[in-house]
């Protein structure tokens, strides 16, 4: 299954009803359909392979992968540039905020109504199921009865070795941008649903990828899948 215009569009225009409340107000996950469908949530550190393991488990199942495409969406739908959007758990509060008013001129959209937006569209997309959800807090939004949640790790100098490669930058560079990038998703986390994104109790697996390979992962992860599908319909 790719990803639809049409499955992503019905999510984006129950997200853009349920906006037209104050930011403020809780989060609530729209009507599900009556036979459940998993949603499989993939967080990572930097560097530790979570695209690629994510792309490998879609493929497996016939699932639409969610990571820039849901973003590009948003970005189409609200006008915000793609840059702001991918760097919404990457970006630091303050500089987040100076850098949308200089983009915008104003504060005519704020960084809380991009996350809240943001966290409406995986709640839609996760209501029908079927499909894998890379980063952006999915791990600790999504109920946790229809969501598998994955953590994916890798020790640093590893992860460090791998982006050096795909970058060729320095590996002082690449060990900052790492530890930089780890930091500012954790703070995201942290700031905008008040989980810890390296407390494992919040997934259901974590998988270092040294010891395992991307097609692994990928594996296991679908087995894990199998076993939670034959456990609610029996």
């Amino acid at each position: 299954m790719k990803t639809t215009p049409e499955r992503l569009g019905e999510a984006l225009e129950r997200a853009r009803r349920q906006w037209r409340r104050r930011p403020s107000e809780p989060l609530t996950l729209p009507p599900a359909p009556k036979q459940v469908h998993f949603t499989i949530a993939i967080s990572r550190e930097s560097g530790a392979g979570g695209g690629s393991v994510a792309r490998e488990v879609g493929s497996r199942l016939d699932w639409p992968v969610y990571d820039r495409e849901l973003l590009q969406r948003i970005s189409e739908e609200t006008g915000v540039r793609m840059e702001l959007l991918e760097s919404l758990d990457e970006r630091e509060t303050n500089r987040a905020a100076e850098w949308l008013e200089s983009l915008f001129g104003a504060k005519t959209v704020t960084r809380t109504e991009l996350v809240h937006r943001l966290a409406q569209t995986i709640l839609g997309l996760a209501a029908h199921g079927r499909c894998v959800i890379v980063g952006r807090g999915a791990g600790v939004v999504l109920p946790q009865p229809t969501t598998l949640r994955i953590r994916l790790v890798a020790p640093r100098k590893i992860r460090i070795a791998r982006m050096q490669t795909n970058l060729g930058l320095d590996e002082h560079a690449v060990a900052s941008r790492i530890d930089e990038i780890d930091a500012l998703r954790a703070e995201f986390v942290r700031s905008h649903f008040r989980k810890e994104v390296n407390d494992v109790h919040h997934y259901d697996i974590v998988l270092n990828t040294e010891r395992f390979s991307v097609a692994q992962c990928a594996d296991l992860i679908v087995a894990a899948l199998k076993q939670l599908e034959r456990r609610t319909d029996a």
